[in-house]
């Protein structure tokens, strides 16, 4: 098993994060270790599809460690990550009594991983909860620093609260039930955290995407393990300096780097109404967008940028996209919730492993539609 501590200096707390195949029959005796002794009732969020296959085996290793545990199932999809799904899920949580010292255990993908958050964040003023992603883009990703949240009608993530989880459990073998667009997904949220981070991770995230095209068995193995647990370190070690995300940050180690292929991400998802892409679906796009912006602004290499386009490509097939209208797309990119004094901050590349914040002033609108353009071409292997 892989294990990774996470310290966080503002907070004055620290979790540890468990990474292996095969682990989620043990979840009852990790939170014995992660929740303090008093906790006596775990209320489990997660969606049907997930529970069916996996709620089971949660279920029974809380009861073996002598867990009350109440079950409460929301809809599947980003549309439902509302305010009027988590009012529901909170009014379960007064419903079953559960206490201060009680726990909340997400059990999903990043969807139920940000709202069950977003209910633990504000019941009782807060209670903790613990991570159990079953996607790959919520293992590497968003159960991990505390970022929980419900989208708006005017965009994505719009209400939320940084509240940190006690414990994140990763059973990488829940990978092997997930349908191949939320691989892709996953595979794109990879190569963002590469493309910001170092050269090394985007390098092994690179090579595992090569031996995985060729030997589909890489999907459970011990170098997934390790690349997973890379990917948790590198995003744990952002949060670690910039738990909050201060926005007069914009060195190249501030949390909103972690933005990047985002904004225009985002930006997709909200013009699509999200329906039509995976958030790492939109987010591969949005790598593209700000990768041709950075080759026009002088920052990038064009083998850079050929680079990182190749290995989207490796992540798999994504949407179509070049017929989402261009306005749709730059309104709702006015309305992203990263923009300070009126204007959107944007996160490019200086190279492969380095990210540059610019603002967003620097971008002419003509500048911006072509990069959309040119960013929104189906990107496939010839």
């Amino acid at each position: 098993m892989q294990r990774l501590n996470v310290r966080l200096t503002a907070a004055k707390q620290r979790y540890e994060i468990k990474i292996g195949g095969g682990t989620l029959p043990r979840v009852g005796e990790e939170l014995r270790s992660w929740l303090p002794h008093p906790a006596r009732h775990v209320a489990v969020i997660s969606n049907q599809k997930v529970f069916d296959l996996y709620g089971a085996v949660a279920l029974r290793s809380l009861n073996a460690a002598r867990y009350t545990v109440s079950t409460w199932l929301m809809a599947d999809g980003e549309r439902y990550k509302t305010l009027g799904t988590a009012h529901k899920a909170l009014l379960f949580l007064s419903e079953t009594g559960l206490e201060r010292t009680d726990a909340i255990m997400a059990l999903g993908g990043g969807v139920v991983g940000d709202l069950a958050g977003f209910a633990a964040a504000t019941y009782l003023r807060g209670i903790q909860f613990v991570q159990i992603p079953t996607t790959l883009i919520a293992q590497i990703d968003s159960s991990v620093g505390g970022k929980t949240g419900v989208n708006l009608p005017r965009g994505k993530n719009l209400a939320g609260a940084f509240h940190q989880p006690c414990g994140v459990l990763i059973d990488t073998q829940t990978l092997t039930t997930l349908p191949r667009r939320e691989l892709v997904s996953g595979w794109c949220e990879s190569i963002k955290q590469g493309a910001v981070g170092s050269q090394a991770l985007f390098k092994q995230t690179r090579s595992y995407l090569q031996t995985l095209r060729s030997d589909p068995d890489a999907l459970v193995s011990p170098s997934l393990e390790k690349l997973v647990r890379s990917q948790c370190a590198f995003k744990a070690s952002i949060v670690a300096g910039d738990e909050l995300e201060a926005p007069d940050r914009t060195d190249h180690r501030s949390r909103r780097i972690l933005n990047f292929g985002h904004t225009v991400g985002h930006a997709l998802e909200s013009a699509t109404k999200y329906r039509r892409f995976r958030h790492g679906e939109a987010v591969g796009y949005g790598m593209l967008v700000a990768g041709h912006l950075s080759k026009e602004l002088g920052l990038l290499a064009a083998s850079e940028l050929e680079l990182l386009r190749d290995t989207v490509r490796l992540a798999g097939p994504l949407p179509a996209a070049n017929d989402v209208d261009a306005g749709a797309i730059i309104r709702a990119i006015s309305r992203d919730k990263k923009s300070i004094d009126g204007s959107v901050n944007w996160v490019l590349l200086e190279r492969i492993g380095r990210a540059l914040i610019i603002d967003g002033k620097e971008i002419t609108p003509q500048l911006l539609r072509d990069s959309i353009s040119a960013g929104l071409k189906k990107n496939v292997r010839n």
